[in-house]
């Protein structure tokens, strides 16, 4: 396998989990509230940190999707901002980032 093919793996590896856990997250959103005002106070800000997570996770899945658009397109590894390759170790750790470093530090 190429580089790429691993990356590819990688990412829709990390897209299925997360849209399992954002599934997980919906449950837990639709469960209905205790009738006791602490409990239910308690239970509000546990959803405040699920509704935190759930956003944080389609933030990430629109990422990993526009990763593997620039997959297809034969874009993948180039800084969508200053059209530099974007170096392995990065790609490695960070593997639907859309910029270099430079640009990444700068953004």
């Amino acid at each position: 396998m190429t580089k790429i093919e691993d990356r590819k793996a990688v990412l829709l590896k990390r897209l299925s989990e997360l849209d399992s856990r954002l599934h997980t997250i919906e449950s837990e959103l639709d469960t209905p509230h205790a009738k006791d005002w602490d409990d239910a106070a308690i239970e509000q800000e546990g959803e405040e940190v699920l509704e935190h997570l759930g956003l944080a996770g389609q933030d990430e899945i629109r990422s990993i999707r526009a990763a593997l658009k620039r997959i297809r397109d034969g874009e993948y590894g180039f800084c969508t901002q200053c059209g530099a390759e974007i170096s392995a170790d990065r790609l490695d750790v960070l593997p639907a980032t859309p910029f270099c470093k430079a640009c990444a530090a700068a953004h």
